[in-house]
C-alpha cells in the first residue's frame, strides 16, 4: 500500500519550547561533562541538568577536541531537555521531554539531536520523546572499533534503553537511525507497536557503488588525516550549503549553522565515518521479512541521499510495511517541514494495520 503526503507548508507556528518530562524526574543523571571537556570527565552519579556559559565562536576549527558541552552546547536547540547518563561504558547526550507513551528517536549518520529541534516539542505534546546522541555523535562518546557494526549499535543503544528504564511505544528513525531500530526489534531489544522509518537507509549499495562503499569507507575512517580534512573544508560555509543541497533538503540559516558547527570538528567527522566504515547492511536485508512489527517507509520524493525507490524495495522484501510518499521534501524531510511530518507520525501511530 502507498501514500501520498502534499507539499509543505510555507506558513509553519514556531514550535514551542519542550516541557519537561516526567520520565526523567527521579532518576539518577550523570553531570555534564567540566567546562573545557567534551566526551569523558567520569561518570559519577548525580542528578543534573547541563549548565553552560558563554558560547565559542562557531567560526573556529576544532581538530582534536570532541565538541564541548560548555561552547558548543551553549544554544543547543531543546537544551533544557538534555541529560547525561551512563550505559554501556559511554556516558550518553539524551534529551528527554514531553508525556504520554515513549517515542524512541534516533537521528542519521553525521547528525545529533539538533536535527529534532523542531520536531521532537511537536512530539512531546503527545510522547515522552527520548532522542539520544547516536555513539561519536553530538555529545556521546564513541563505541570502540569492536563494537562499531549495526548490531553493536543496536545493542549500545539498547543498553541506554535499559538504563533509563522505558519501553518505546513507538520507535522512529532517520536514514541509519531506523536501521538501528529495526535491527534492535529484530533482536528482541525492544518492542514497539509500530516502527516509522523516515528516508530510512535500510539496504546495502548494490553494483560498483556496494563493492566499493565499505572498504573506501574503512580506509577513510582509518586515516587521522581525513576527519582534519572535512573539518577544514567544512570552514567554508559553501562547502557545507552544498553538502545539504545534494540531500534534496533546503534548511534555513539557524538550522544549517549546527551542521557547519558539527562539521568542523574533527572527532564529530570521525564517528561518523567510523559508524560508515562498519556499516553492513546484507544482514539486515535477509533479516527483514521476519519483522513483524508494522514498518512505515517515508520516503519523500526529493531525497538525494537514500532514493525513494529504496523505500518500494524494502517493500518487495517486507509486503506489510506502508510506503507514504512526502511531496517537495528530501532527505532531511523531518527538519524542513516538521509540522508535516509530525502529523504524518501521529497518523501511522493511531491507525490500524
Amino acid at each position: 500500500m502507498v501514500t501520498a503526503i502534499g507539499t509543505r507548508s510555507r506558513h509553519a507556528r514556531p514550535t514551542p519550547p519542550p516541557q519537561p518530562s516526567p520520565a526523567s524526574q527521579g532518576r539518577e543523571f550523570l553531570p555534564p561533562p567540566p567546562a573545557g571537556e567534551g566526551w569523558g570527565g567520569g561518570v559519577a552519579a548525580a542528578i543534573s541538568r547541563p549548565s553552560g556559559n558563554h558560547p565559542r565562536p562557531h567560526s573556529q576549527l576544532q581538530l582534536d577536541a570532541p565538541p564541548l558541552w560548555n561552547t558548543d552546547g551553549a544554544d543547543l536547540p531543546n537544551r533544557s531537555a538534555s541529560r547525561f547518563v551512563a550505559a554501556g561504558n559511554l556516558r550518553w547526550h539524551v534529551q528527554i521531554m514531553g508525556h504520554g507513551p515513549v517515542l524512541l528517536l534516533l537521528h542519521g549518520t553525521g547528525a545529533s539531536t539538533h536535527s529534532w529541534a523542531d520536531l521532537a516539542p511537536l512530539l512531546a505534546k503527545h510522547y515522552t520523546v527520548v532522542a539520544p546522541d547516536l555513539p561519536g555523535h553530538g555529545f556521546t562518546e564513541p563505541l570502540p572499533a569492536r563494537r562499531l557494526s549495526l548490531p553493536g549499535m543496536a545493542e549500545a543503544v539498547a543498553q541506554l534503553v535499559q538504563a533509563l528504564d522505558v519501553k518505546p511505544a513507538l520507535a522512529v528513525g532517520h536514514s541509519a537511525g531506523a536501521a538501528i531500530l529495526i535491527r534492535m526489534t529484530l533482536d528482541a531489544r525492544i518492542a514497539p507497536r509500530a516502527i516509522v522509518s523516515l528516508n530510512g537507509a535500510l539496504l546495502p549499495f548494490t553494483g560498483l557503488a556496494g563493492v566499493l562503499f565499505l572498504p573506501l569507507a574503512r580506509l577513510l575512517s582509518l586515516n587521522p588525516l581525513v576527519p582534519r580534512f572535512f573539518a577544514w573544508r567544512a570552514l567554508d560555509r559553501r562547502a557545507v550549503e552544498r553538502l545539504v543541497q545534494s540531500t534534496g533538503s533546503t534548511l534555513n540559516d539557524r538550522q544549517l549553522a549546527f551542521y557547519i558547527r558539527l562539521l568542523r570538528n574533527a572527532a564529530h567527522v570521525q564517528g561518523a565515518l567510523d559508524m560508515m566504515a562498519n556499516w553492513d547492511l546484507r544482514a539486515l536485508a535477509e533479516d527483514l521479512p521476519r519483522l513483524e512489527v508494522p514498518l512505515t517507509l517515508v520516503a519523500a520524493e526529493r531525497d538525494g541521499t537514500v532514493p525513494p525507490t529504496q523505500a518500494e524495495q524494502v517493500r518487495a522484501l517486507l509486503p506489510t510495511a506502508l510506503v507514504v510518499r512526502l511531496a517537495g521534501l528530501g532527505h532531511l524531510a523531518h527538519e524542513e517541514d516538521a509540522a508535516r511530518v509530525a502529523a504524518l507520525i501521529q497518523k501511522v501511530d493511531h491507525e490500524p494495520r
